[in-house]
Order: C-alpha cells, then sequence, then structure tokens
C-alpha cells in the first residue's frame, strides 16, 4: 500500500496537468489513442524479451508524433489520425502478444491496471516520468497555454508552435506510459480528463484549473485506494469512480464558479459607450 501510494500520487498530480491542455484543444481522447499504441509497445517487449515498460514509451512516443504530424501537415483529420493510430495500436499489441505467447495475468496488468503489484524500481520510474511532467508544465506552461488558445496566433507572436505540439503530445505520451501500471492503458485517459473537468467547474482561471486539477487527481487516488483497501474493488476502477463522483458532485453543487472561456483570437470588442474609449 506505501509504494502504490506513493505511485498513485505522482500520476494523480501529473496526468490532470498534461490534460488541462488536452481538453483545451478538444483533444481529449488522444490519451486513448497513445494507450493502444502503448499496448502495442507492451506486446513488441514482451516478444522481444525487454521491460514492457521501455518498449511502451518508445512506441507511445513515436505514435504520438506522428499523429501529430499527420494533424499538422492537414493530411487527415485529426480524429481520422487519432483513429488510425487507435485501432492500429490495438490490434498490433494483440498479434505482437500471441506470438509471444504471453496471453496471461501479467497482460492484464496492463491493460486494467495494478497498483497494488508495484515494485521499489515501478515506483522509481514512475516518479521519475511524473518529474519530467511536473518540470515540463512548470516551465512552459505559458507558452502551452497560448498554443492551445489559439495556434495562429501564437505562430504570429513568434513562439515555436511546432515544437510545442510535439512537446505536448510526447509529455502526454509520457504521462500516458506513467500511469499503466496505476490505473491501467484503458481508464488513463479518464485520470487525465475527469480531474479537468471537475476544476473548470471549480476554478476561475486557467491557472487555478491547473493546479486544482492536480489536487483532484491527488484525492482521487487516495481514496480510490482507501476504498480499495476497505471493499477490496479493483484499484484502478475504483480510482477513476471516485473522479466520476467527485465531477458529478461538483456539477451539481449550487454556486459553483465554472471557468471562463477563453476570447478567440477573431472576437471583436464593442464599445457600447461610443467611439474613442
Amino acid at each position: 500500500m506505501q509504494l502504490a501510494l506513493l505511485a498513485g500520487v505522482v500520476v494523480g498530480a501529473s496526468a490532470p496537468l498534461i490534460g488541462v491542455f488536452l481538453v483545451q484543444r478538444r483533444m481529449s481522447l488522444l490519451g486513448d489513442g497513445i494507450g493502444h499504441l502503448g499496448f502495442a509497445g507492451v506486446g513488441a517487449g514482451l516478444l522481444l524479451g525487454v521491460w514492457p515498460v521501455w518498449a511502451a514509451l518508445v512506441v507511445a512516443v513515436a505514435g504520438a508524433v506522428g499523429i501529430d504530424r499527420l494533424r499538422a501537415r492537414g493530411q487527415v483529420p485529426g480524429d481520422l489520425a487519432l483513429a488510425l493510430f487507435f485501432y492500429s495500436g490495438i490490434a498490433a499489441g494483440v498479434v505482437l502478444i500471441g506470438l509471444s505467447h504471453s496471453l496471461n495475468g501479467s497482460v492484464l496488468t496492463y491493460l486494467f491496471g495494478e497498483i497494488l503489484t508495484v515494485a521499489p524500481s515501478d515506483v522509481w520510474v514512475i516518479a521519475g516520468l511524473g518529474a519530467v511532467i511536473v518540470a515540463m508544465v512548470a516551465v512552459c506552461n505559458r507558452a502551452l497555454f497560448a498554443l492551445v488558445v489559439d495556434e495562429e496566433s501564437a505562430r504570429v507572436a513568434g513562439l515555436p508552435v511546432d515544437a510545442l505540439n510535439t512537446l505536448l503530445v510526447v509529455a502526454a505520451a509520457v504521462t500516458v506510459v506513467a500511469a499503466m501500471r496505476v490505473v491501467g492503458i484503458l481508464l488513463v485517459a479518464a485520470l487525465m480528463v475527469l480531474p479537468v473537468a471537475t476544476a473548470q467547474l471549480l476554478a476561475r482561471s486557467f491557472r487555478a484549473t491547473l493546479w486544482l486539477s492536480g489536487a483532484i487527481g491527488v484525492g482521487a487516488v487516495v481514496a480510490g485506494l482507501v476504498a480499495t483497501r476497505a471493499w477490496s474493488l479493483a484499484p484502478g476502477g475504483a480510482i477513476v469512480l471516485t473522479a466520476a463522483l467527485v465531477f458529478a458532485v461538483a456539477s451539481v453543487v449550487p454556486g459553483r464558479r465554472p471557468a471562463p472561456r477563453p476570447v478567440p483570437a477573431d472576437a471583436v470588442w464593442v464599445d457600447r459607450e461610443g467611439p474613442g474609449r
């Protein structure tokens, strides 16, 4: 439980930090697509005899960059690019795992998560990946905010838009791999999105949404682990259901303050008091 708590707190804090930018850009399902690519990496690791987490990280990062390149070049729409990698990843994972003859309980660990079985080496890897995510958000949050609000305005302002896009999708891939052992590939996107959705209902600024979503993610992990210990529940599902319950409660609480929507770049200010004011 101590190791599970350490790993869960790291993932609960870091996953929503990336999810904030994905939700703002209406790419909430990117985590799902990268997760399925990670499953292909798990299959490749089992087939090649290497640690599946490292193989999943390589495949997830490469796939995330591929999705971003297809979207940026306009060859296919963003949702179609995501679908192509989504289904190809899960199919490749099934084929590779079949070839490795490793279709056993260890595969289910990556699909649904099994935080109670993490080893000290797993915690170190998760902590390292989480630290990278937090440091990246702390350094680049202003530039990423400008990117997700309006990409063209960010380009005109001189920001390295292509590099920032790559950084965002790579960070999402790292987050997915870090969360695999906690909530599993099939549920990782929920931990990236649900705390953000709750924070948007309660916070009044983007910065507040950013940090509140991380706090909600940590709280969901801790409460989910408590429920797991008390009632012998599946830990990954308990964590995600806790995050969903918090969102449901926040959505019906009276007097909540929804976060303001960012002003579009082409918005026109109308002066009701006459010209020159």
